[in-house]
């Protein structure tokens, strides 16, 4: 029987192709030009043990004066790709550029990198050209999360790696230029699984979370080696951005597992963070998800307390927000909203509480949208930009939204030659 996650637009696609002029309804906006690149699992070998384990491939379409310029789909040839490697050198010790480089695809100073949160980055050009492991040179240690944050005033990348081993977290920083210029382990009692973290203008906030390594479903195999655990401690852990070597302050939270964050910043004496809170995750079966929706936790670092709020209850995944209002008080939010057989966009008004949604219509599936800006005013007029799967032509478009109007009908919808799988995250890259 075949497995879930090869089936449907979960399958993988089993060719490269790269198509010139793409035909488009509607109008696309003139001032954008760049790249769109979403990454996701693709097995080689057109099968996977787990949905998360697929070959990274990374979809593009170049949009330049109104026009789509061109598609391309491209694996990245990371070295389990190309030889089959899966994590050891010769000597038997962990191989940081064996990875799948599948879940995310950002820029930073002036290098496209392909992420996935259990090995090193993948280099690529924007042709989608694999360039190679990429250990900022020479001085990473650990793997990378797949969700690093850049900080819109510094340009800093901070990021982390996590591990079976001791340390089991280690926290990064890289200047704007590209240079690692801090690393230091975080000190958490056991092997968590960290997939995201938050950062605002003051801190870094790390989410140590009751999905923990477990080694009988390493060895079986097929699965996630991780699992639900009723007996550990859910805990924010914060760091004051100032004091990156300083002590990490530990607040107590009600159990929870979280993939994605929207946002975080900061009001005197507080932090405010946004999630998608799944109630546990993994308690047995690693094929099965539980569902999703908005939170809010706010930090008091004067009592200790953190106040535990559901903002909506419908289910959604893949947050996102303006990246350059990063670590503020963003008033715009946007999610996908999680359905097997219909989906829309959500734009939360996470000051009011309002929120507004954007139908594609029976069978028409969006992934995560990415915010494009319509101008340099953070926060302004801007675009979102998600490929969507049309299950009654089993093909796939890239649609572009007015952010500030979901009601309306899509500003352009750009034909692909052939579907993009349901994958994970990427992001609008323009020229400039």
């Amino acid at each position: 029987m075949t497995a879930p996650h090869l089936m449907g637009n979960y399958a993988p696609v089993t060719e490269e192709l790269t198509a010139y002029e793409l035909p488009c309804t509607g109008r696309i906006p003139a001032e954008l030009t760049g790249w769109y690149l979403r990454n996701g699992p693709n097995p080689h070998a057109a099968a996977s043990a787990h949905w998360f384990l697929g070959d990274g491939m990374v979809h593009g379409v170049r949009i330049e004066g109104g026009r789509a310029v061109s598609y391309r789909n491209r694996w990245v040839r990371t070295t389990v790709f190309t030889n089959g490697d899966r994590g050891r050198d010769e000597d038997g010790n962990r191989d940081l550029a064996a990875g799948v480089a599948n879940t995310h695809i950002i820029r930073h100073a002036g290098r496209t990198l392909a992420l996935v949160e259990s090995s090193y980055p993948y280099e690529m050009t924007c042709d989608l050209d694999t360039v190679g492991p990429y250990d900022f040179d020479g001085t990473l240690r650990t793997a990378m999360t797949a969700h690093p944050k850049t900080c819109p005033v510094t340009g800093e990348l901070h990021f982390f790696g996590y591990d079976v081993v001791e340390p089991y977290l280690t926290y990064h920083r890289a200047s704007a230029a590209g240079d690692l210029e801090i690393s230091r382990p975080v000190e958490v009692p056991a092997a968590t699984m960290h997939h995201d973290f938050n950062l605002t203008r003051a801190h870094v906030v790390f989410m140590d979370l009751p999905v923990l390594f477990d080694l009988e479903s390493a060895k079986t195999g097929g699965r996630m080696p991780f699992r639900w655990n009723d007996g550990y401690q859910a805990r924010l852990g914060v760091l004051r951005r100032d004091d990156p070597f300083g002590a990490i302050r530990w607040f107590p939270i009600d159990p929870c597992y979280v993939f994605h964050a929207l946002n975080a910043y900061d009001e005197p004496g507080r932090i405010v963070v946004q999630v998608m809170r799944y109630p546990s995750m993994w308690r047995g079966d690693s094929h099965n998800f539980e569902e999703a929706t908005l939170w809010r936790w706010t930090i008091d670092l004067t009592t200790g307390a953190v106040d535990e709020r559901q903002l909506d209850d419908r289910i959604a995944e893949f947050p996102r927000i303006d990246d350059r209002l990063a670590t503020l008080d963003a008033r715009f939010g946007h999610a996908t909203l999680a359905s097997k057989t219909t989906g829309g966009l959500i734009r939360y008004d996470l000051h009011t509480g309002a929120s507004t949604t954007h139908d594609f219509g029976p069978g028409r599936i969006p992934a995560e949208a990415s915010f494009a800006p319509a101008d340099e005013t953070p926060g302004g007029p801007g675009y979102l930009m998600s490929y969507v799967y049309d299950a009654a032509t089993d093909r796939s478009d890239l649609i572009i939204l007015d952010a500030t109007d979901l009601t309306a009908e899509p500003l352009a919808t750009i034909g692909l030659p052939r579907r993009v799988p349901f994958g994970f995250h990427g992001n609008w890259l323009p020229d400039h």
